[in-house]
């Protein structure tokens, strides 16, 4: 337990939403970087009303471990706070894969979502072509049953006056209803890690219910992480490098038996 002391509640606040400084007013610049040369390519996707700064931590270690990584700027409230429909950005992350894969000549890549990105992940893999791009998907504290805690999304959000990706995050929502209604594809292996601890996306709206014959999907819990520390935390950080080099493992082994 984080003593109960001024710091110590920053502190606390600082794992579920981010640093104000280091996520919100950092601005979302991409930097541009040679790493569609290297062998496994990964897409990370930030939440709601968040920016792609969420992702430095794991972007030095993934490059450190000889990942590329990518990212992009996602748009919404300020130009980059991840507020637009969740079908509108797997749309747009579908059109950005196919252009960079006719510029740089790769052909699939992984893709970490965190909370809302997880959404987006799912919805491009499901209904926009993802399915024939990616290797696999892992989430981190993404609601994919939908999170009671976007209600407070909702009302920053007008009360559903603007259209944005609030209502999406909601449980029973249309894009929540169309995710889980729709088989996620067996080729792909998709890993959902969770905590307990996350208090913006409760444990039991990120755990995901495979039915029966679904044996691509996977739970895997953490201990004592925040919302947003999880895309920081060194032990989430272990859990996902060794899920990707499980599925590069597997497609490598696929390629070379078919070629």
């Amino acid at each position: 337990m984080r003593r109960l002391t001024p710091w110590g509640m920053v502190e606390a606040v600082r794992d579920q939403l981010g640093s104000i400084r280091g996520v919100y007013l950092a601005g979302n610049k991409i930097k541009r970087r040679e790493d569609f040369q290297r062998p496994e390519l990964v897409l990370l996707l930030h939440g709601f009303f968040q920016t792609r700064n969420i992702w430095e931590v794991m972007e030095d270690r993934l490059r450190f471990d000889g990942f590329g990584v990518i990212s992009f700027n996602l748009g919404g409230l300020g130009g980059q706070l991840n507020t637009d429909p969740v079908d509108t950005l797997a749309q747009r992350i579908s059109d950005k894969i196919e252009n960079l894969s006719a510029r740089h000549g790769f052909s699939r890549l992984h893709i970490i979502g965190h909370s809302k990105g997880g959404l987006i992940a799912r919805h491009y893999v499901q209904n926009h072509g993802g399915d024939r791009r990616v290797k696999s998907v892992i989430t981190l504290g993404t609601p994919h049953h939908g999170t009671p805690t976007a209600v407070a999304g909702v009302a920053l959000m007008g009360m559903g006056l603007l259209r944005t990706s609030a209502g999406d995050l909601l449980p029973r929502s249309r894009v929540v209803r169309a995710i889980n209604r729709d088989s996620f594809p067996a080729h792909i292996p998709l890993t959902s890690i969770y905590s307990k601890e996350d208090l913006v996306c409760p444990y039991w709206c990120s755990i995901l219910r495979p039915r029966e014959g679904e044996t691509s999907l996977e739970n895997v819990q953490v201990r004592r992480v925040g919302h947003s520390q999880l895309t920081w935390d060194a032990g989430v950080y272990r859990a996902v490098r060794e899920r990707l080099e499980i599925a590069a493992a597997r497609w490598a082994a696929q390629e070379s038996s078919t070629s």
